[in-house]
């Protein structure tokens, strides 16, 4: 059996050669000798020869017309079916081809690429002719825009980066329909209208075509040939372990295909080191001939507007030509070019960048640094904007690690299990060119990047943010900042700089932990974090850095309630810094300040209402109108009342209501069972034994806000669950019945739960690490309750299906939990969330 050949599947040419020319003998044998007025052609992957194991058969009938031919093809699809060949076929008359190349880029696609299989001749030699005569220069520049089009938006749906760590085999950026959209397009530019006879994959046969023009250099085709055989065979290798048809290799398919080649252990990262750079080499080339295909269809530009930047190196429109016949350079010269590249934003000329791509795969990283390399490594990181993108140019071709061997063994590397969605140099190189984008934004981040001066340092410190993490994940941060320290000397950096960056490296975690997990009108927490900031230009640049680590985690991360929270640790301690006072101080001026600037002081009700929480967090979390409807629903001795306030993300959901025993854990509960996410919840206390709860949440299934038609079924559950009618653990165990369907959907890891306890001047802080779920904060505070732990405070912070949930908590007497209770609640709060999982 050819899916049991173990040998055969890893040569993926063979086998889908192999598999493909099995399943056209069968298609022999099975048809009539010639079947009348009609053709029958392989399509799709099995035109090409790429049948992977359970790919669609994809054949077309052509036909001169549809009328007398119904039962004929009825008949050979029913007997390809009954002899097992599951085929899937379209049937196209000379009429679609005009039909097609005006509204349907897929369909028409499909005509191009098609091989004869059996049927009339005489059919297929006027089609292929029909299609020459329609396919007009002007009509070929349509399509070539068209497929330019499809492939921005397929990398934006599927994935834009060819390092994704779950990536879509087949549509994700580095993936099988790069290759083949530049196949087509140039199968369209050279008239090539259908597959070849020969027994071999299309993809080697264009290879070919692409060697003998001299598009690529032989040794960038072996490259090339080899990295599509490796893709090919991910593909095959991932139909084989899932006996169906699948292009998302996730983690666990990841590790199954490792240990499947051989791989022992957590060794199968290797093969995915190997695959992320198949896949990179892949977007490489077809990034090159895009650009090559635009220009081809651009007005040429005159010779005349050829621009000498030096004695090596000239620009003519984006491209950057090298002066001299016989290239031989040096790596300063490499890097001379890559600065060039950045300040015009231009590529390379298809000599130039070849002769880059050979001479860095001489250099090992061991040869020793000409002093001229250090200063236009240097430039780079000075460039006035393209700072990201030219670096990230460089990584593609491993200049990056070829000039910082330090960057080496970031490269490819990454963490199954945890949240970030790229290995960890993409991630690196994402943040610098997020943190680009900034410029001009009128945002709160992007006014802030603006003012900031020189840049270097600041880019420097996200390019070694994560350097250590291949070491030691845990620590890397330190590790990280005397790297940044060592490979700064190297380069020339004055003692000043230098600490600027250890500090933001070491320090690059520090602002979004306490920021998104604890309470930011504590004057403790704000004491502590102003005495690790020395002046108001490292918190600035810090600010900068935790944004773009952040924003380049994965799209989802970086939402507008994060901004704010990380925004109000930034202007608070800003403040301190400024009007030189301490977090006790900052936090009365400011509750006395929106006290006398926002309410009337002779209204003794709302005064009374104030006094009686006595929290700064109440006057900022709402606003007046909101503060004076909590005291007019008080007065009004309304037994529960539920409010609803859309932000831009999220919804904000107050619950009123007299403190009883379980009530936060009953109020996490309704939510949950409403298929609601939790991002942040804050709970005020009159001394009356009133509470105001306040959630930030969000609908699980899209991640956005929730609908105001579901407001009255939440609205009447909080309002139960607050009086204790509503029967919690029975809705919740209903419930979870259904969730299995959107918890396979989001959450593919399978993570590690840690509970870890800090001290605290009033309470004890417990962080709960846990994998996300659906109800996870109703078992948790559940748990909590039936410890008899007091919950004052619950900050969440998701990452991708991490999360960590932060409690203030006192014991059932009103006082700091005892060390000595540690151990029991660390365990059964694992046990409760171990229960959900």
């Amino acid at each position: 059996m050819l899916f049991t050949n173990s040998e055969l599947l890893k040569d993926s040419y063979k086998f889908c050669v192999n598999y493909s020319t099995l399943v056209e003998e069968c298609i022999y044998r099975i048809s009539p000798s010639k079947p009348e007025n009609l053709v029958v052609v392989a399509a799709g992957s099995f035109a090409r020869r790429e049948l992977s194991p359970y790919s669609d058969i994809d054949i077309m009938f052509i036909v001169s017309e549809l009328k007398g031919n119904e039962e004929q093809i009825n008949a050979l699809v029913t007997k390809f079916w009954d002899c097992g060949i599951e085929v899937s076929h379209t049937v196209r008359d000379f009429s679609d081809i005009e039909r097609f190349i005006t509204n349907n880029l897929a369909s028409f696609t499909q005509l191009l690429e098609t091989r004869y299989l059996i049927g009339s001749k005489k059919i297929y030699k006027e089609w292929a002719e029909k299609l020459h005569e329609v396919i007009t220069p002007g009509s070929k520049e349509k399509l070539i825009y068209e497929y330019f089009e499809d492939v921005e938006a397929r990398h934006k749906k599927y994935g834009e980066s060819p390092k994704v760590l779950e990536p879509n085999i087949k549509f994700s950026a580095g993936g099988l329909r790069d290759l083949h959209i530049v196949g087509w397009i140039y199968s369209l530019v050279n008239n090539i209208y259908e597959v070849t006879q020969e027994e071999t994959t299309h993809t080697e046969y264009l290879l070919e075509l692409f060697k003998k023009d001299q598009i690529v250099s032989s040794k960038g085709i072996g490259r090339l040939y080899e990295c599509y055989k490796f893709i090919l065979g991910a593909r095959n290798l991932l139909h084989i372990i899932g006996t169906k048809k699948n292009d998302r290799l996730e983690f666990s398919a990841q590790e199954k295909i490792g240990h499947y080649l051989g791989y022992k252990d957590d060794t199968w990262h290797e093969y995915m080191h190997k695959y992320f750079y198949s896949a990179g080499i892949l977007n490489r080339f077809s990034n090159t001939m895009m650009k090559r295909f635009k220009d081809e269809i651009s007005s040429p530009i005159s010779d005349y507007l050829l621009i000498e930047v030096d004695n090596d190196f000239s620009v003519k429109g984006k491209v950057i030509y090298i002066n001299h016949k016989e290239i031989d350079l040096s790596l300063s010269d490499i890097l001379r070019a890559y600065y060039y590249r950045g300040l015009y934003n231009a590529r390379f000329e298809e000599r130039l960048r070849s002769a880059i791509i050979e001479r860095v795969i001489e250099l090992d990283g061991t040869h020793p640094q000409e002093r001229g390399s250090s200063v236009f490594f240097r430039e780079i990181m000075n460039l006035p904007r393209n700072v990201g993108k030219t670096l990230t140019s460089m990584n593609e071709v491993g200049l990056l690690a070829a000039f910082l061997p330090e960057f080496k063994d970031l490269v490819g590397f990454f963490q199954p299990g945890v949240y970030h969605c790229y290995t960890a140099d993409e991630h690196t190189l994402i943040a610098l060119n997020n943190l680009e984008k900034l410029e001009g934004s009128d945002t709160y981040e992007g006014k802030l990047y603006d003012s900031i001066r020189n840049k270097d340092v600041l880019f420097l410190s996200v390019l070694f943010h994560d350097i250590a993490k291949p070491i030691s994940v845990s620590g890397h941060e330190i590790l990280g900042s005397e790297i940044a320290c060592s490979v700064m000397e190297r380069l020339g950096y004055e003692h000043e700089e230098i600490e600027v960056a250890k500090f933001l490296v070491k320090h690059h975690l520090t602002m979004e932990q306490i920021a998104f997990r604890r309470n930011l009108n504590d004057p403790s927490t704000l004491n502590a974090f102003r005495a690790i900031i020395g002046s108001t230009r490292e918190l600035d640049l810090l600010y900068l850095v935790t944004y773009a680590d952040l924003s380049a985690v994965s799209p989802q991360v970086w939402t507008g309630w994060k901004s704010d929270l990380l925004q109000e640790l930034y202007r608070k301690v800003k403040t301190m810094i400024l009007e030189r006072m301490d977090g006790e101080e900052l936090l009365s001026v400011a509750s006395q300040n929106i006290i006398e600037q926002t309410f009337d002081t002779e209204d003794k009700q709302v005064m009374d209402h104030l006094k009686s929480i006595n929290d700064i967090g109440y006057l900022q979390q709402f606003s007046q109108e909101e503060i004076n409807a909590h005291v007019d629903e008080i007065e009004r001795g309304s037994d529960v009342s539920v409010f609803f306030k859309e932000e831009s993300d999220y919804t904000n959901i107050t619950v009123i209501a007299h403190d009883s025993y379980s009530l936060l854990s009953r109020l996490c509960g309704a939510l949950s069972i409403n298929d609601i996410n939790i991002h942040d919840a804050r709970i005020f206390t009159r001394n009356d034994n009133i509470i105001i709860d306040n959630f930030n949440v969000s609908d699980f299934r899209t991640g956005e806000v929730i609908k105001p038609e579901n407001y009255e079924k939440i609205k009447s559950d909080l309002i139960l669950a607050a009086g204790n009618k509503l029967q919690i653990a029975k809705e919740f165990n209903r419930v979870k019945s259904k969730w299995w369907r959107i918890e396979n959907k989001f959450f593919k890891r399978a993570g590690k739960i840690k509970i870890v306890f800090e001290k605290h001047e009033k309470y004890t802080i417990i962080d709960v690490y846990s994998p996300d779920r659906l109800g996870l904060l109703y078992q948790i505070t559940k748990k909590m309750t039936e410890l008899g732990v007091s919950i004052s405070l619950a900050k969440i912070s998701t990452k991708s299906d991490d999360v960590v949930d932060a409690f203030y908590t006192l014991d059932r007497n009103g006082n700091k939990i005892s060390p000595n209770e540690y151990e029991l609640i660390r365990f059964e709060i694992t046990e409760a969330i171990k229960e959900l999982l």
